[in-house]
């Protein structure tokens, strides 16, 4: 499961970076939950055809992770975001002085999203 929901994300990511034919295989593998002879039959090509394109558009998308990160970032950032609705929440109630404290913590979290 913990590798379909991986795939999964990394093909929202990176999926139009694949060639049409690999897009369409995994598409139709993880998305529609064909299996490889059906897509093989679909797609009219040989089952071990549509394995190995599967498996090279697989090592793609996890290439593309490895280079760019931008899964990683997204998450870091999700990460920055809960934290600054932490910390409004938190400012609601604080002096005026803690206000600018938490001011501070703020920004350094935007910086870190915005890098």
């Amino acid at each position: 499961m913990e590798k379909l929901v991986k795939l999964g994300i990394l093909f929202d990511f990176y999926g139009k970076l694949l060639s049409q034919k690999q897009y369409d295989i995994i598409e139709l593998y993880y998305m529609d939950d064909l299996s490889l002879a059906e897509i093989a039959q679909e797609l009219e090509i040989s089952r071990q055809a549509v394995f190995d394109t599967l498996k090279r558009a697989e090592e793609k998308l996890n290439n593309y992770e490895e280079q760019l990160k931008l899964v990683e970032k997204f998450y870091k950032s999700q990460e920055s975001i809960i934290r600054i609705k932490e910390i409004a929440e938190e400012i609601k109630s604080l002096s005026q002085d803690k206000v600018a404290k938490k001011a501070e913590e703020i920004e350094d979290l935007i910086s870190e999203i915005l890098i």
